[in-house]
């Protein structure tokens, strides 16, 4: 046998799906087939473009089953390249279907597809001439070979591959038949070795065609994989569905399979049908029947059910109670959904209003910090110029000039109405600086005007029962008085701090605390609807420890007490008497007289000291200045140095007796540390230590001692002052020392008293001693 060249397949550019396609397809059982042409003969020779057909209409089946189970894309795109390049492979598969079926045909009696590949074995007659010597089979082999096709063909079994020449092939199978002879032996039979020369228009054609799949691979490729994705979906669902539909086939098919009709069935006729049919009528009525009783029992449910509801409604006690916990029900739900909708409209005007104030207490802050900048630095100016020349004109720019004119001219309005009101003892220093101009004071108090506009209209289309604090507090009273048990198992006592919030924000919006003509928190209508509620409370309740008495203590510690808060830390003043004072009487009335609650009350209290002591602090940090010049320079009581610096003495003075004021609601630790330790020691004693002794040093001594609380010196067996006025006692000694040998004797006795009254005793008494002032002991004695 001649050597096989090797086998020049092209392969194809085409993905796993198509190739994958291709090879199943032969193997599937539900593969369709072609049935050969009735009276079609035994094939004959043939010829060389039926060799070509044949052996190219495989590959166009196989690769339609193929895409047709792979990507859609392929599909539209592929199948205007398949037929040029059919006619092209079809020397390339000749070669291998020809060798295939020459080595069946040897083998026939192990092949069931003999016929399908005989068929597939004919060549063109341009390649008869390539033939070589191969194996001759003997006569009774050949023969058998024969019969086995004949008998394949007369039972059906036989599927034409070329169905474009069925009537050129049923010729050859008359012929055949008429001589059995005619057919040619396989050794007559050419086997092509070699590859038939192409033209040059499939060429170019070939060459063509794998350019376009190069780039269109590439452009492809992300579309492939997402479409290839699909596809595999696509399949496992058709292969379920192709599952279930074979098991039911399979199912139905075997039932019909186990089906015996050697099984005989009874006889029927008309009797046995009417039996049957009554005895499921029966049945049926049956099942009606029940149902209708069940029904029945139903409604007599129901009828009773609504008699019972209205025996209860109709009875006194249980129809009362039903009635009133329905509508106490429906009136806090529709108060909780009142204050729900006002509840941001409260917000926004009690954000107005605290800007505004914030706004004012802000320029005055701002104004007094640039006024003493301005104002210190043109006498420094000034002292320096002093010192170097004789003249007393100092260069001010215009700014600094009109600052200096605002500050004189609001002196001089103060110290005018002082002489109106009489009071002639008043101190340049101690005044609040906190007028206005016209102008701003005018937007004030329209801006003022407008907020306290929109606080009236806040409620204003709401009615008295869900807007009046007074009546609700009657509604629950009502149910204390009717219900106690149910009143005080709810927590309502818990609750109406929290219903009563938002109302009482409301009144509270105008309320200034730092003002002394503001509103009392007992004159309050809301403080006083509270405390007829607990009073009504102490009466009613059997138990001496009722939680309604705590109530005024919670609305006092949720509403009013953050309140007081926000005053402190944003608006307060310190170095401002009359908003200390002011905040003081607030604080006491909220601190003591409603403090029954300690528990509850100790946080927002300790939150409220907090910030008292912080902002006192702050003030003592950036309010205070006392400047120091050379005595020569205030010697002159009216010169400009002089004047300031006892302007700025009496203002540190101001605020040490401010924060001795908290006395009673501050520890006293804190106090000593804040007004002894960082504002007498730090800057009053030094300011006096400058000063030279006289009048006016002892009269500011007297000012200092009238500030101290007088229940530090309760104690009547000390002997020795606190610990942070000792250097205010040295001063006081030095002072009497140098007033002794003077003519200001007056002022040493003075000394004396202030020393006494501090309860340095024991140094009063050394003093007294050491300049021999018999006439002064019978003060300590006094004492």
């Amino acid at each position: 046998m001649a050597h096989r060249p090797k086998r020049t397949f092209r392969q194809r550019a085409a993905d796993s799906s198509d190739s994958d396609g291709a090879e199943e397809s032969p193997a599937e059982p539900g593969a369709p087939r072609e049935l050969p042409a009735p009276g079609s003969a035994e094939e004959g020779p043939p010829s060389g473009g039926g060799r070509a057909q044949v052996a190219g209409r495989p590959h166009r089946v196989r690769g339609t089953r193929g895409r047709g189970r792979g990507r859609v894309w392929a599909s539209s795109r592929r199948a205007a390249k398949a037929a040029p390049r059919a006619d092209e492979g079809s020397e390339s598969r000749t070669l291998d279907v020809s060798t295939d079926e020459e080595d069946e045909i040897h083998h026939s009696s192990e092949s069931k597809d003999d016929q399908g590949l005989s068929s597939d074995s004919s060549s063109s007659l341009g390649e008869k001439e390539l033939s070589s010597t191969v194996k001759i089979p003997d006569a009774a082999f050949i023969q058998a070979a024969r019969r086995k096709r004949e008998l394949a063909r007369a039972q059906d079994d036989y599927i034409s591959l070329d169905v474009e020449h069925t009537s050129s092939i049923s010729g050859m199978k008359t012929e055949s038949e008429d001589d059995p002879e005619s057919e040619p032996d396989d050794h007559e039979k050419r086997i092509p070795f070699t590859l038939k020369p192409q033209t040059l228009r499939q060429r170019m054609a070939e060459e063509s065609i794998s350019r376009n799949e190069e780039t269109s691979e590439e452009s492809q490729e992300d579309e492939k994989q997402d479409t290839w994705e699909q596809q595999q979906m696509r399949k496992a669902v058709k292969i379920i569905e192709e599952r279930d539909i074979d098991l039911s086939r399979g199912s139905g098919s075997s039932k019909v399979k186990k089906f015996d009709t050697s099984i005989s069935f009874p006889p029927v006729n008309l009797e046995i049908i009417k039996k049957q049919l009554n005895t499921r009528l029966t049945l049926l009525q049956e099942t009606h029947r029940s149902h209708l009783r069940e029904y029945e029992k139903y409604v007599q449910d129901v009828k009773s059910s609504k008699s019972t509801i209205q025996n209860l409604e109709s009875s006194s006690n249980q129809a009362l109670n039903c009635k009133f916990y329905k509508s106490m029900k429906i009136y806090v739900e529709n108060l909780i959904d009142c204050l729900n909708e006002k509840i941001i409209n409260i917000q926004e005007i009690e954000s107005s209003m605290h800007a505004l104030l914030l706004k004012q207490a802000m320029t005055f802050m701002k104004r007094r910090q640039d006024e003493l900048k301005h104002e210190s630095t043109y006498l420094q100016q000034l002292s320096r110029k002093d010192e170097t020349s004789t003249s007393g004109n100092v260069a001010v720019d215009e700014k600094t000039q009109w600052i200096l004119e605002e500050i004189e001219s609001r002196r001089t309005k103060r110290r005018q109405a002082r002489v109106l009101s009489g009071n002639c003892n008043h101190q340049e220093g101690t005044s609040s600086d906190d007028e206005l101009p016209s102008a701003e004071m005018i937007d004030f108090q329209k801006s003022q005007g407008d907020i306290l506009q929109k606080q009236k209209k806040v409620f204003e289309d709401v009615q008295d029962d869900f807007c009046n604090i007074q009546n609700i507090l009657l509604k629950f009273q009502q149910w204390r008085e009717k219900f106690p048990d149910s009143y005080y198992e709810a927590f309502i006592s818990l609750c109406i701090p929290k219903l009563l919030n938002p109302l009482i924000r409301v009144q509270l919006i105008d309320w200034n605390p730092l003002k002394l003509d503001s509103t009392g928190l007992k004159e309050m209508p809301w403080f006083k609807s509270v405390e007829e509620f607990m009073d009504s409370s102490i009466e009613d309740s059997k138990k001496e420890s009722s939680s309604d008495k705590k109530v005024l203590s919670m609305i006092i510690n949720k509403t009013i007490i953050p309140r007081l808060t926000d005053f402190v830390e944003f608006l307060w003043d310190p170095l401002s008497t009359s908003q200390t004072t002011s905040l003081i009487t607030h604080c006491r009335v909220i601190l003591e007289e409603h403090s029954t609650c300690e528990n509850e009350v100790s946080k927002s209290k300790q939150d409220l000291l907090k910030s008292i002591v912080s902002r006192m602090k702050k003030a003592v940090e950036d309010d205070v200045f006392i400047p120091l010049y050379p005595k020569s320079a205030v010697e002159n009581k009216t010169s400009p140095l002089s004047k300031f610096q006892e302007r700025q003495f009496w203002s540190g003075l101001k605020l040490f007796r401010n924060i001795l004021l908290w006395n009673g609601l501050l520890t006293d630790d804190t106090l000593q540390e804040l007004g002894l330790g960082k504002l007498l020691n730090r800057y009053l004693i030094i300011a006096l230590l400058n000063a030279t002794p006289g009048p006016d040093v002892v009269k500011k001594c007297n000012q200092v001692a009238a500030c101290l609380p007088e229940k530090w010196f309760e104690n009547s067996a000390m002997r020795t002052s606190i610990p942070q006025l000792e250097n205010f006692i040295q001063f006081l000694l030095q002072s009497a020392h140098k007033l002794s040998r003077s003519e200001f004797r007056d002022e040493v006795e003075e000394i004396i008293l202030i020393l006494v009254k501090i309860k340095a005793l024991n140094q009063a008494e050394s003093f007294i001693g050491e300049h021999h002032l018999d006439h002064l002991k019978s003060l300590i004695k006094e004492d």
